[in-house]
């Protein structure tokens, strides 16, 4: 009797165990698996079709720089779409995928496929595409650069808080809030951002094959939609990431009908309990980075598309 009596509960509670075990895995796979409709729309016999996506504001370019590698050099990729939803970001990481996306056009077809937002440094980007496809509402353009400096030193005038800067030369706290801004180094400034403008406009005005002066004149930092950046000769079709990818297919001369290509997508698209987690630990790692990193004057005002 006494042995059932200590036997007893732990069948029960062995049983609870398995029980939560098995519930936490169902609700597991519930939320991290992909859907019947994913499946089918990644599925089939026909060619293979890489597809990067390229979401939200520009920080950096390692992600998409080592997707174009992966998919350029894959034999069983025939071309490549680049699915752009973004409102653009920091210059360098900008001009790093628009030079990359350039030299795998030289192995294979690339078609962009723009989404709600493909501005400025987005538009940078999908310039380089072979061929540019946007849905008629998509907020596109804005070819220009900002870089803003704010100014504090009237707020601290009135706290009677004082800032001694020890520099080593003139220009080394150019842009600093704590002081007014100099008309000399305004006109640094203004030749700095100038500078990378003109970067922008001939890129884009290569790739594009426009005249630089034409372009010039819807340059100014003005947004379009799809239709009128098609009218501009900006985009290319007007249409969805299916029709992009059915154009990449058609420019690598490999679509049939009877088999549509079929979409590879870079990084797999991950179920809500993986979003939760993966994107919590990169948000802690990229806030600790960024209390960790020094940064000079430059780079805290850093210019952006």
């Amino acid at each position: 009797m006494e042995k059932r009596a200590v036997l007893y509960p732990v069948l029960i509670f062995g049983g609870l165990l398995l029980a939560c075990f098995v519930f936490a895995l169902v609700l597991f796979k519930s939320l991290d698996n992909d859907s019947g409709d994913e499946h089918a729309w990644t599925s089939g016999k026909g060619p293979k079709i890489g597809v990067i996506e390229v979401s939200g504001v520009i920080k950096e370019s390692r992600e998409p720089l080592g997707q174009l590698v992966r998919f350029r050099r894959d034999p069983d990729i025939k071309a490549i779409v680049v699915r752009v939803d973004s409102p653009g970001g920091q210059v360098a990481p900008s001009q790093d995928v628009y030079r990359a996306i350039l030299r795998a056009r030289k192995d294979k077809k690339v078609v962009v496929s723009m989404g709600t937002l493909a501005a400025s440094g987005g538009y940078y980007i999908a310039s380089a595409a072979d061929k540019i496809y946007a849905e008629a509402g998509t907020i596109t353009g804005s070819i220009g650069v900002i870089s803003e400096f704010p100014e504090v030193d009237a707020v601290l005038d009135l706290l009677r808080v004082k800032f001694n800067t020890i520099k080593s030369g003139p220009l080394k706290d150019v842009g600093s809030p704590l002081r007014p801004m100099t008309d000399e180094e305004h006109r640094y400034l203004q030749g700095f951002v100038d500078d990378i403008y003109e970067q922008f406009l001939g890129d884009v005005a290569s790739a594009r094959k426009l005249d630089k002066n034409e372009l010039r004149k819807i340059a100014d930092g003005r947004v379009l939609t799809g239709e009128q950046a098609k009218a501009a000769k900006l985009v290319d079709e007007i249409g969805n990431l299916e029709d992009a990818i059915d154009g990449a297919a058609k420019l690598a001369g490999v679509y049939d009908e009877k088999s549509p290509p079929v979409p590879v997508f870079a990084k797999p698209k991950r179920g809500l309990l993986g979003s939760l987690l993966e994107d919590g630990a990169e948000g802690a790692m990229r806030g600790a980075n960024e209390a960790l990193r020094p940064r000079s004057a430059v780079e805290a005002r850093d210019p952006r598309f």
